[in-house]
């Protein structure tokens, strides 16, 4: 049984409990949304070959304490880095290192810069040089179905619709959805309840209400979805070792639908229009 509260400043994650936020919550989730989507905007143009992991985590360390921000990643758990960089065949939570990156690599970027305490949690897929039409045709259908979820997000719908819409359209093209990690709330809170789930039954989950904040951020692969985690305890990757991709918004339900609050004001969040979007 899934119980809704209002959301109070302090309140600490309880299974079960979803927190309602009001304009305070949606106002300062704005404001660490668009830090990290500017954040992401800023290492699009450094992500080439050549260039390491490990230097564009440095790059968005810098960025946050320019801006007065934290990035919740760092010693989160043990975790040493401001960023997870997750490349190729790493399904998430991959650790920047000092290898360089190669021309047609496609690498994601998750960044949660934490702002007056709020997290705006978000990643992005960046292709390496020229990719291969396997690797744009993974692109293609991870941001398809993060767009899916999204339009399934709205009042009255559940999250097992997200699921639904993302499942039903990954598999219809032939490639599969992660089951192992999923979506989650998130506000004062790094993570909270609910959990969005990438998979799942129309009609089933928790009932979407006007005030809940989470995350939606489809893995998907273009092999089977098992995934096994490394030695380092951390990075996930394909046990097939086929190509995986993701991306992430953190969002809001409104009265009528839902507020996307990691949106690119430069229109740099899909890789594939990025070079349209910087020729304008």
């Amino acid at each position: 049984m899934v119980t809704y509260v209002k959301a109070q400043d302090g309140a600490q994650r309880v299974p079960n409990i979803i927190q309602l936020h009001g304009e305070e919550g949606f106002a300062g989730m704005r404001k660490a949304g668009q830090l990290t989507a500017k954040a992401l905007d800023m290492l699009v143009s450094y992500a080439k070959p050549g260039v390491s992991t490990l230097e564009l985590d440095r790059l968005a360390f810098e960025f946050a304490q320019d801006h007065g921000a934290k990035p919740a990643t760092l010693f989160y758990r043990g975790y040493r880095h401001s960023t997870c960089t997750s490349l190729n065949h790493v399904v998430c939570h991959g650790i920047p290192s000092q290898k360089a990156l190669r021309e047609g690599d496609i690498l994601n970027i998750d960044i949660t810069l934490v702002v007056d305490g709020w997290h705006g949690d978000s990643s992005r897929m960046y292709p390496i040089g020229e990719i291969s039409r396997k690797s744009e045709r993974l692109i293609e259908i991870t941001y398809k179905s993060l767009e899916l979820g999204i339009e399934a997000a709205k009042p009255g719908n559940t999250t097992g619709d997200i699921g639904a819409a993302i499942q039903t359209y990954v598999e219809s093209q032939r490639a599969s959805v992660v089951r192992d990690f999923v979506g989650h709330g998130l506000g004062q809170n790094f993570h909270d309840e609910p959990s969005i789930m990438h998979f799942g039954t129309r009609g089933e989950g928790a009932e979407l209400k006007e005030g809940m904040i989470f995350t939606i951020e489809p893995m998907v692969n273009l092999g089977k979805p098992h995934v096994k985690i490394l030695s380092d305890g951390w990075t996930a990757v394909t046990r097939d070792r086929s190509l995986s991709a993701q991306c992430e918004h953190s969002l809001g339900i409104t009265a009528n639908g839902c507020e996307i609050f990691t949106s690119s004001e430069k229109g740099l969040f899909n890789p594939l229009l990025t070079q349209q979007a910087l020729s304008k």
